[in-house]
C-alpha cells in the first residue's frame, strides 16, 4: 500500500492539493495521504499533522511575523519523512515553505512533485533553479512557467490549467438574472474585492465609491459584489451602507456574476483567470502594505501583476496598482470600457487567446497520473 505526504498551505492550495487527492484514489484507492492542509484535505480523509490556517498572511514583511512557526513547522515534517518514508512528496503552492521543505529532504532520497511551482517567470528565474537543483518534478500549469523551468533544467510536464475544468456556467444570461433578482436588459458590473479581508479592506472603498459616480451618472448599471468564501458579509454590508449606491451581495455566485456582467473590477489573483476563462472583461485593481509593495518592484520580473496580462505578455485589460488606484481612475477606466464596444470586444478576444494557452481539460487527472508514476504506484 502506497503513502503520499501532501504539503500546501493557504485555501487555495488546499483545494487544489485536494482535488489530486481525489482523482488519485479514483485510480488507486489503497494509498494512503498524511501532511500539512486543511479543510478540502482534510474532507478527502488526508491525516493532518500542520494545519497551517492561521499562518496565512499578505506580503513580504506580514510573513516573517510567523518565521518560528514556519521553521518548528518544516522541522516537524521533516522529520515525519525520515520516521515514515513516504513513497512521495507532493508540494502544492506554499512555494517560500515548499522550497525550504524541497531542500531540507533533498537528502533523504523521496520524490517530489509541485504542482502551482514556485512563480519563477514572476520572482526570478533563481527559484525554477532551485527546485531543478533538489529534483522536483514540476506540474507546471501555465506556458510561460514549464518554459522557464525546463530552461533552468528541471523535469517538468504542461498539465494544464485546473479551472478550466473548474469554471463552467451552463445556465444562461437571463436564467441567472432571475435567480439573482436582476435585471436581464440593464448592464451588470461586478464588483470582487478579493478572498481576504485584508483585500476587501483594502480595495472596497475605492470600489464602491467609483461605483456610486457612475449610478449617478448612468442609473441603468446594476451592480453585484459576489462574497468570497470566508468574507462575512455584514463586514461587507456594513461598508457598502456608507455610500449612495444600491449594490447587491450574493454568496455563491462568483462565476455566474461573472458571465452576465459587461465589466468586472477585481482584485488581483485567481478570479482575474477565471474571468478570463469566461470571457468577461475587466479592471484588476490592488494594494497591499508601502514596505511589501516597494519590495515586490525591487523583485519582480515582470511589468503586470494581472494573470491575464501576465500570460498574455501585454495589457489586455487595465490595471491599477497602490497609488494608481484611486475612485476616479476605477471610474475613468470603467467608462472607458463600458462606453466602447470595440474596446469590449478587443478585451474578449485578447482573453478568448488566454484561455487557449492554459491547455486543455483535464489537468487534475493528469497531476494525479503524474504523481503515481513518480512514485512508482502506477
Amino acid at each position: 500500500m502506497g503513502k503520499i505526504m501532501v504539503v500546501t498551505g493557504e485555501v487555495s492550495g488546499d483545494m487544489h492539493a485536494a482535488q489530486v487527492v481525489k482523482a488519485i484514489k479514483e485510480i488507486a484507492p489503497d494509498i494512503t495521504f498524511y501532511g500539512m492542509g486543511s479543510t478540502f484535505l482534510k474532507k478527502e480523509g488526508v491525516e493532518i499533522l500542520i494545519d497551517p490556517g492561521e499562518l496565512s498572511t499578505i506580503g513580504f514583511i506580514e510573513a516573517f511575523k510567523n518565521t518560528r512557526q514556519h521553521l518548528a513547522n518544516l522541522r516537524l515534517l521533516k522529520k515525519s519523512v525520515k520516521e515514515r518514508r513516504p513513497d512521495l512528496i507532493l508540494l502544492v503552492d506554499n512555494s517560500g515553505f515548499n522550497m525550504l521543505l524541497a531542500r531540507a529532504v533533498s537528502r533523504l532520497g523521496v520524490p517530489l512533485v509541485n504542482y502551482f511551482s514556485p512563480s519563477a517567470w514572476v520572482w526570478g528565474s533563481w527559484r525554477a533553479g532551485w527546485m531543478a537543483r533538489y529534483r522536483a518534478t514540476i506540474a507546471s500549469v501555465f506556458p510561460m512557467e514549464a518554459e522557464v523551468y525546463r530552461r533552468a533544467g528541471a523535469d517538468v510536464e504542461f498539465v494544464g490549467h485546473p479551472l478550466l475544468d473548474m469554471v463552467r456556467v451552463n445556465k444562461e444570461k437571463e436564467e441567472i438574472c432571475h435567480d439573482l433578482e436582476l435585471s436581464p436588459d440593464r448592464p451588470v458590473i461586478g464588483l470582487l474585492p478579493g478572498s481576504r479581508r485584508q483585500e476587501v479592506e483594502k480595495l472596497l472603498p475605492d470600489m464602491l465609491e467609483a461605483a456610486a459616480e457612475l449610478a449617478k451618472e448612468n442609473k441603468g448599471y446594476q451592480f453585484v459584489l459576489p462574497l468570497a468564501d470566508g468574507i462575512d458579509r455584514s463586514f461587507v454590508a456594513r461598508r457598502a451602507a456608507r455610500y449612495s449606491l444600491v449594490v447587491k451581495l450574493v454568496e455563491g455566485f462568483s462565476h455566474e456574476v461573472m458571465k452576465i456582467a459587461a465589466v468586472l473590477v477585481t482584485a488581483s489573483g485567481t478570479a482575474t483567470l477565471e474571468a478570463a476563462i469566461i470571457g468577461t472583461p475587466m479592471l484588476i485593481v490592488y494594494r497591499t502594505s508601502a514596505s511589501t509593495y516597494w519590495l515586490a518592484t525591487k523583485l519582480m520580473k515582470t511589468d503586470y501583476i494581472g494573470l491575464p496580462n501576465i500570460i498574455a505578455g501585454k495589457e489586455i485589460v487595465p490595471e491599477l496598482i497602490q497609488q494608481n488606484l484611486t475612485a476616479d481612475r476605477i471610474l475613468f477606466e470603467l467608462k472607458c470600457l463600458l462606453e466602447s464596444p470595440f474596446a469590449l470586444r478587443e478585451a474578449r478576444e485578447q482573453l478568448a487567446g488566454v484561455k487557449q494557452k492554459l491547455g486543455s481539460s483535464g489537468a487534475v487527472r493528469r497531476v494525479a497520473e503524474l504523481v503515481l508514476k513518480k512514485a512508482n504506484l502506477s
